[in-house]
Order: structure tokens, then sequence, then C-alpha cells
């Protein structure tokens, strides 16, 4: 038995739209967490992380590290307040 889509809990339209989003993502990591195995994972995600790990595979030492992906984020960040 399948029950009837509702619209949102009550309060959630009185929520920032940053708030909104944040509430969905977290609702969402639950129901994902919940039925890991459940989850679909469309094809192109697929063929997407597998031309990403040839790359990698390929020219190990081409990216760039998280501290210095970090780092030009700060700055960027920095810069445009």
């Amino acid at each position: 038995m399948q029950r009837a889509i509702q619209g949102p809990p009550p309060g959630f339209d009185d929520l920032t739209m940053h708030e909104q989003i944040e509430y969905v993502q977290t609702l969402w990591e639950r129901i994902a967490a919940a039925r890991e195995d459940e989850v679909p994972v469309p094809e192109w995600h697929k063929t997407e992380l597998d031309r990403r790990l040839a790359e990698h595979e390929a020219a190990p030492d081409a990216g760039r590290s998280w501290e210095q992906i970090e780092a030009d984020l700060r700055t960027h960040l920095a810069t445009r307040r």
C-alpha cells in the first residue's frame, strides 16, 4: 500500500531557502543511509566515475592536494566579501 505524497511539513515554508535546502539534504542523507543498497545510481554517474578513475591512474600526480584547493577556495571567498 503506497501513501499519497503530501506537502512539506508544517513550518517548512517559513524557513529560509538555505534552511530548506539544508533540511532536504539532511532528509535525503537519512533516506540514503537507511536504504543504501536501494539508492539508484544513474549510469552516467558510473561512467563519469570510471572516466575520472582512469584519468587519475594515467597521471596520478597531475591533480592538486585538498590543502591547495581549500587554500584557493578560501582566498577566492575572502575576495568576494
